[in-house]
């Protein structure tokens, strides 16, 4: 490399170096520090054993870890949908002309800037299943509430509703960013060819769409698979592990049964089961995202 080369590489060091030295600290040696220690059996006290993959390998065939990773994807499975269908309802809505419309979008962004604390212990309060507002008004109408967040069978749609419910003003805003990016043009000019509302909704708006549905299901799918402070604040992985998913599993093995280890291998086979799905979703778009 001439000495022109040299220069402009330093330059470009310099103007990285505010972003890399942060990603360096706080990102890529704590990595590095968790793949180091999930090859050992530590307590956090005493000194580090080394156990090579042994960690990786007990995780794989340990059927709570099966049940962890089955409870993420099926508050995915839940979670996704929901917040995407209620998301773009509300960008909709929200992109027509009406009174107080600026007023509303930034009501319905509010919980996405409120913290998971609240919003947890908020609706752990709604649905109580003794108490609770949603099953007094469930019963008005003659129907019996469920136990939500204590009885198996409801807790996980429980988080599943208090998460959508968080999240719908970010899909939203999303969205609505994406619809009026579409150019007014083609809406008329399908009016003008006698399209329903709806047939200019699924092959216009849709399609044009696609690029910020594809946004939002990304990262929707990424916090989906890191789904936590709701979880533990509502129900703890309860009741009986009906809602353990995999960042609970990874707490519990840290800091209830002191194996950080086997805390920091769980925590690389999520990080490779995000990077499969989101390879496959990036390299999937070309099938269904119209830009332009």
């Amino acid at each position: 490399m001439n000495r022109r080369g040299w220069r402009y590489a330093l330059t470009v060091a310099v103007f990285l170096l505010p972003s890399l030295v942060p990603l360096t600290l706080y990102t890529l040696i704590p990595m590095a520090g968790s793949l180091w220690t999930s090859l050992h059996e530590w307590d956090l006290i005493s000194e580090m054993r080394w156990v090579g993959l042994d960690n990786y390998a007990e995780l794989i065939g340990d059927p709570g870890t099966r049940a962890a990773f089955l409870h993420t994807l099926s508050f995915i499975a839940g979670y996704l949908p929901l917040v995407y269908v209620g998301g773009l309802g509300l960008a909709v809505l929200l992109n027509r002309p009406m009174r107080g419309r600026s007023l509303l979008r930034g009501v319905y962004f509010l919980p996405v800037i409120t913290s998971w604390v609240v919003v947890a212990l908020m609706w752990k309060w709604l649905l109580n299943p003794a108490g609770g507002i949603v099953n007094w008004a469930l019963g008005l109408i003659g129907v019996s509430g469920p136990g939500w967040w204590t009885d198996p069978a409801w807790a996980m749609p429980s988080i599943i509703i208090a998460t959508a419910w968080k999240d719908l003003g970010f899909v939203m805003i999303i969205l609505l960013a994406g619809l009026q990016a579409i150019p007014r043009e083609y809406q008329e000019a399908a009016m003008v060819d006698g399209a329903t509302a709806w047939r200019r909704f699924r092959h216009i708006t849709l399609p044009l769409l696609s690029p910020s549905t594809f946004f939002v299901i990304v990262i929707s799918l990424i916090n989906g698979f890191q789904v936590f402070d709701q979880v533990q604040i509502m129900t703890g992985g309860g009741p009986g592990g009906a809602t353990q998913v995999v960042v609970s599993q990874i707490y519990d093995l840290t800091f209830r049964y002191g194996r950080a280890g086997a805390a920091s291998a769980l925590s690389w086979l999520l990080f490779a089961l995000v990077l499969l799905v989101t390879i496959v979703q990036i390299r999937g778009q070309r099938r269904w995202v119209t830009y332009g």
